[in-house]
C-alpha cells in the first residue's frame, strides 16, 4: 500500500477490535484474528500506543504488536468461527 495508515483512536467491543484513522475512516477486524487480544482484559486492551509514527499499534503489557496496513490487507487465509 501506498502512504501511510496512521492511527487515530482504538475502540472495542466484545466481537470486533475498531480503529479510528487519521482520515476520518474506521477500520474493524474480528477479535478472533487476534487470540491475544480476545484473551485480555479490557484494562489490558485499553493500554496501547501507537508506534511507528502511527502506523502501528502496541499492547506493551501484552508484546503484542499490529500493524495497521495488515488490517486492511486481504486476510483470505485466515478462517474466523
Amino acid at each position: 500500500m501506498s502512504g501511510s495508515v496512521q492511527g487515530k483512536a482504538i475502540h472495542f467491543d466484545d466481537r470486533y477490535l475498531h480503529v479510528e484513522l487519521q482520515d476520518g475512516r474506521i477500520i474493524s477486524t474480528p477479535m478472533d484474528w487476534y487470540p491475544e487480544l480476545r484473551e485480555a482484559t479490557m484494562s489490558q486492551l485499553k493500554d496501547y500506543n501507537f508506534i511507528c509514527r502511527g502506523t502501528g499499534i502496541e499492547w506493551s503489557g501484552l508484546d503484542y504488536h499490529l500493524s495497521i496496513e495488515s488490517m486492511l490487507a486481504a486476510h483470505s487465509d485466515r478462517s474466523v468461527a
